[in-house]
């Protein structure tokens, strides 16, 4: 069920951009700079506190995920692949045993 809802919005997503033209500008360098650029608002909203506005917040989360997903599709990447692979490697490093309450960095292990 999950998938299909997540297919589903990659699709919503990816119409809205087809609909508009855009994927023309949608190279891979364009969407990396797009979600650096949309990451930085993000930051933006923690910049001199912790007291954010959670509909700014989301709406700016909202993008980076969306560049995301478009970034995908342009490099003709599966994101629940990419995702699972990456959770892989990741559980290597990061060994609940070692990781566990943990904020380190898996170089600082010992």
């Amino acid at each position: 069920m999950e998938l299909i809802i997540l297919k589903e919005l990659i699709e919503k997503i990816l119409l809205f951009r087809d609909e508009r033209n855009w994927k023309q500008f949608h190279s891979p360098e364009n969407l990396s700079k797009s979600i650096a650029i949309e990451a930085a608002e993000l930051l933006e909203n923690f910049q001199w506190s912790n007291d954010f506005d959670r509909d700014r917040v989301s709406e700016e989360l909202a993008d980076v995920m969306i560049y995301s997903i478009m970034m995908a599709d342009s490099m003709k990447v599966d994101i629940i692949k990419i995702i699972e692979e990456k959770l892989k490697k990741n559980s290597i490093k990061y060994p609940i045993e070692k990781a566990k309450g943990n904020s380190k960095k898996y170089t600082e292990f010992k």
